[in-house]
């Protein structure tokens, strides 16, 4: 049996080659088929033909649209029926005969599209019989593919979806529209470039595809223990070590994931028993493995596959997406490594012994080539190459490079073979997620329910800016909770930014705050998947780590309301604006996360941990004198306590 057949069958998929919206049921190992033999030759076969498929439309050309989004969804939706069994319940070593059958379906469906698309384009989207019958089929198994693969947040979503276009007439207020029957409904979702094969599938076709491609061949090239071993290097001689290590670890994963249970059970595995080792207590140790993981979904360059959709969206560069997230995404892991080290002096925890901790030296001796395809793949996008262009080539260098390092990080044909079939399986749930939201927003774009959320928010909050993100807030996490980030961005930005902008908020502003809190219902309780991964690791309490979770993740709950109200966050205006935005910002995050755990210098009294959580209120609005008293507690403070420690000190000596 093949390296890569085992990967498959035992369902240990390569760590990187599973993280885009993959739920924390897959990343252990629950829901996928354990296949051998002829069945699983089949499943391989066709996993490689689609990265092939993906890897030459990257070098020579993406076809029309519609083609190529036919053709991915043909590779990922037959791949999907054949890897997840109906439920837990059927035999998870073969394929039933009505799996082959919904692929079978599922494969006419596409090829229709594929053949027979300038036909229909000729009839300017006129459907025939065979199209609604199709189009009904095609509904029915990318709801019955998002459930197999996700669980049933999303579906349940799409299905209220589809009732509300079906029963328009019957809805109070706003809500109410003329309604439409299902033969209409049906070939709009399976014809049309706004349904099923819309924007969302277009860019998991386009881009996401093979960004989580390049994870894969990171992951066969034993990216994912570097990451680990060097975060663990870098931050384990300093005070909190061990959690810091977690917390840089899932930024690095988080670079190019897109899944925070995946990131937190990647990590996780690893720093988690660390934490607790040195002390900390199993419900903080999964709190920050959470908090983090969910921050990799706002953190450059992939941001959960968000940023691709997101440029689409707005019909701006990806470049710009990924350089107006940069701060407040550093803002946020900042915030928590400065909850890691204000608690861990609150605790007096003892620092790791430098003689059992990796060194960084001889950690980047052995891997430093693979940090280089990562960092091409930035400086790529820097210089204008398209996103697909970028990691096209990156994932050829990384091939190349892999031979200057040792034996077991180099990419032999054996590995390269590996990465292409565990590529395009990790692919499939977020082409799933993006096929399910593309029936959310064709329901929202054919009734115009769009329109009469936005005029919902502002009528409720009165045309009150604060009051207007506080039901954005609301909202946004409660449409995210269960749901892959690709999707939370996508229902999210759609139904709530539209409101944020007539308010004359920037759009960019007003999408980047819809990710932000759709990402934060993943450590968000009652529904929070990180957490309830993280916690299973830990062996805690999963409620009580969501909510030391939801305190962790606080400063994400706030960094959206600064980047809203001071656009210099986003990098953007004058430098010297930007500048001054980021630093009171920094003083901001650096504040709370005091405030919170009741420690700076030394331990904070009551006056001081209060004056530390007004902070970041006086900094959220560019304000100089707001601005300026902020600073100016935070100096008072730190004054006060350099002055009390010589006495404590004095104190505990005696």
């Amino acid at each position: 049996m093949t390296d890569s057949e085992h990967a498959v069958n035992k369902k240990e998929p390569l760590p990187l080659a599973d993280c885009v919206a993959v739920p924390v049921e897959d990343v252990e190992g629950g829901k996928r088929r354990t296949l051998s033999g002829w069945q699983w030759w089949i499943v391989a076969g066709l996993a490689l033909a689609a990265s092939i498929f993906h890897l030459y439309t990257a070098a020579f050309g993406l076809l029309p649209a519609m083609h190529q989004r036919g053709i991915h969804w043909f590779f990922m939706g037959v791949l999907l029926f054949l890897l997840y069994p109906v439920s837990r319940k059927r035999p998870q070593d073969r394929i039933d005969i009505w799996d082959w059958v919904c692929a079978a379906v599922m494969a006419a469906g596409c090829l229709n599209i594929v053949i027979n698309w300038d036909a229909i384009a000729m009839r300017e989207g006129l459907p025939i019989v065979s199209d609604i019958y199709l189009g009904l089929a095609m509904i029915v198994l990318v709801l019955e593919g998002a459930r197999r693969s996700m669980g049933w947040p999303l579906p349940i979503m799409a299905i209220i979806a589809i009732v509300y276009a079906l029963f328009g007439p019957y809805f109070p207020g706003l809500l109410a529209h003329g309604g439409f029957p299902i033969e209409e409904i049906a070939p709009f979702q399976y014809l049309r470039t706004d349904g099923i094969f819309g924007v969302p599938l277009g860019v998991s076709a386009s881009f996401i595809f093979l960004f989580v491609l390049f994870g894969a061949f990171l992951s066969s090239s034993g990216a994912g223990q570097f990451f680990i071993d060097l975060a663990v290097a870098l931050t384990g001689r300093s005070q909190g070590g061990p959690g810091k290590a977690a917390v840089v670890a899932s930024a690095l994963m988080g670079t190019v994931s897109g899944s925070s249970c995946a990131n937190a059970v990647t990590t996780g595995a690893f720093t988690i028993p660390l934490m607790k080792q040195a002390g900390y207590r199993s419900e903080f140790a999964g709190a920050i493995v959470a908090a983090a993981s969910t921050g990799g979904q706002v953190m450059p360059p992939v941001m959960g596959a968000a940023a691709f959709i997101m440029a689409q969206f707005l019909g701006i560069s990806y470049w710009e997406i990924v350089v107006a997230a940069a701060i407040p995404a550093t803002l946020y892991f900042i915030s928590i490594m400065a909850m890691v080290h204000f608690r861990s002096g609150k605790r007096r925890m003892e620092k790791l012994d430098a003689d059992n901790l990796p060194k960084a030296k001889v950690i980047l001796k052995e891997g430093w080539h693979l940090l280089f395809p990562i960092v091409t793949l930035v400086v790529f996008l820097a210089l204008g190459y398209s996103p697909v262009k970028a990691v096209f080539w990156s994932i050829v260098l990384l091939v190349g490079v892999s031979w200057l390092g040792k034996r077991e990080y180099r990419m032999t044909p054996q590995r390269v073979l590996d990465a292409l079939i565990n590529g395009a399986i990790g692919a499939i749930e977020v082409a799933a997620a993006c096929a399910c939201s593309g029936i959310v927003i064709g329901v929202i774009g054919i009734t115009g329910v769009g329109l009469a959320f936005s005029s919902f928010v502002l009528s409720l909050s009165h045309g009150i800016l604060p009051l207007a993100l506080m039901l954005t807030m609301v909202g946004s996490i409660i449409l995210g909770m269960g749901v892959p980030t690709t999707a939370q961005y996508i229902i999210t930005s759609t139904l709530a930014a539209p409101a944020l902008a007539q308010m004359g908020v920037p759009m960019l502003s007003a999408h980047l705050f819809c990710l932000y809190f759709g990402v934060l219902a993943d450590v968000t309780p009652p529904v929070a998947l990180a957490t309830y991964a993280a916690s299973g690791i830990a062996k805690s309490n999963p409620l009580k780590t969501g909510f030391t979770a939801l305190v962790t993740a606080v400063a994400g709950f706030l960094v959206p309301y600064m980047f809203v109200y001071n656009p210099y966050l986003l990098l953007r205006g004058n430098p010297v604006m930007i500048i001054l935005g980021c630093v009171t910002a920094l003083i901001a995050i650096i504040a709370l996360s005091a405030g919170v755990q009741g420690f700076f210098v030394s331990d904070l009294n009551f006056l001081e941990r209060l004056a530390f959580l007004a902070v970041p209120f006086l900094i959220i609005y560019p304000s100089l004198m707001a601005n300026g008293t902020a600073v100016a507690v935070v100096a008072i403070v730190f004054a006060f306590q350099k002055t009390r420690l010589p006495r404590k000190t004095a104190t505990l000596g005696s």
